[in-house]
């Protein structure tokens, strides 16, 4: 995945927050919408919409379900009473990944990118995994001295108790994800677990008056949103709970990312009534382009409303 020309900075302040997007990598995943889709309908895709668009997918042929994916992987950061709060940290460098070779041994910027966003890693009081997956985990650590430490050194990092659990290798789970997580734990969680620097939770947690946790499972058991409320504002940064503005007005569709599909739908449905029922803005993990929206409901299902004004990547 090639790492896009991306300096400028894209901020939004909500009340009393300041969000910046500051973003590791944006390109072709290489999965066509049957494959990152797999219980999507190939008329799905024909239809005009947002999913169609460059910022989305990328055309691979003369058939819409010959295109691959493009996404981003990215970082919020949040200015919230007194602390800067990152929002999942993206792939990583250095991480051995052989089963997903575009996120392996990766030489990226993103701690420059942050920098520019005035942000060193010793300023991080907050990091907030929404899900423990290989591209959100990637930039706990980095390799010193050929040991994985903490990135962060003076960050509480939120992990919830369930995702913990599900992928701690002891416990032997299997996973949709297979072999692609090879490695994930040892060099992106264990470190930060030995360290002391974790702080596990479940069902809600309260980061500060601003900023609260709450589970949203099924892409993995312990997903989970952050919801941000100030100033009479209210956005929510969604996690994986989708990857394509397909998935809006149809959200039964999910990624063959999902651990749990039915309650991933569950979720999904949830989510959206609320976020349509008062008008708030979502801000997905991995959109590329104008990043987080709105939507509203029609019929039994949901359209896509409006975009935030953030500018492509």
């Amino acid at each position: 995945m090639a790492i896009t020309d991306q300096t400028d900075v894209q901020e939004m302040t909500f009340g009393d927050v300041r969000v910046s997007r500051v973003i590791e990598s944006a390109g072709n995943l290489y999965m066509t919408p049957s494959q990152f889709f797999p219980n999507s309908e190939p008329q799905m895709w024909e239809r005009p919409g947002a999913w169609n668009e460059p910022e989305f997918l990328i055309p691979a042929g003369d058939s819409v379900h010959e295109h691959t994916h493009r996404v981003a992987m990215q970082t919020w950061v949040l200015r919230s009473a007194g602390k800067v709060i990152l929002i999942d940290t993206g792939v990583g460098n250095d991480k051995e990944r052989p089963y997903v070779p575009l996120w392996s041994h990766l030489d990226g910027d993103f701690l420059d990118r942050l920098a520019a966003a005035g942000v060193k890693p010793e300023d991080v009081d907050v990091v907030v995994n929404t899900h423990i997956h290989p591209d959100h985990t990637g930039w706990n650590t980095v390799l010193r001295d050929r040991v994985w430490t903490s990135t962060f050194p003076n960050a509480t990092y939120y992990m919830t108790t369930e995702d913990l659990e599900f992928w701690n290798p002891v416990n032997g789970h299997s996973t949709v994800l297979g072999p692609a997580a090879q490695n994930m734990w040892e060099d992106s969680i264990a470190p930060i677990l030995a360290s002391g620097q974790v702080k596990e939770w479940s069902g809600t947690e309260r980061i500060d008056e601003n900023l609260v946790l709450e589970a949203a499972p099924g892409h993995t058991p312990g997903s989970s949103l952050l919801r941000l409320t100030s100033g009479g504002q209210e956005v929510l940064f969604v996690g994986d709970i989708l990857h394509t503005p397909l998935q809006v007005g149809e959200p039964a569709v999910n990624s063959c990312f999902c651990q749990d599909p039915e309650v991933a739908v569950e979720t999904r449905r949830r989510v959206f009534s609320e976020a349509a029922a008062k008008g708030i803005l979502m801000f997905p993990a991995h959109f590329t382009g104008r990043g987080a929206f709105t939507v509203r409901a029609e019929g039994d299902g949901f359209v896509l409303a409006g975009w935030a004004p953030l500018v492509s990547a």
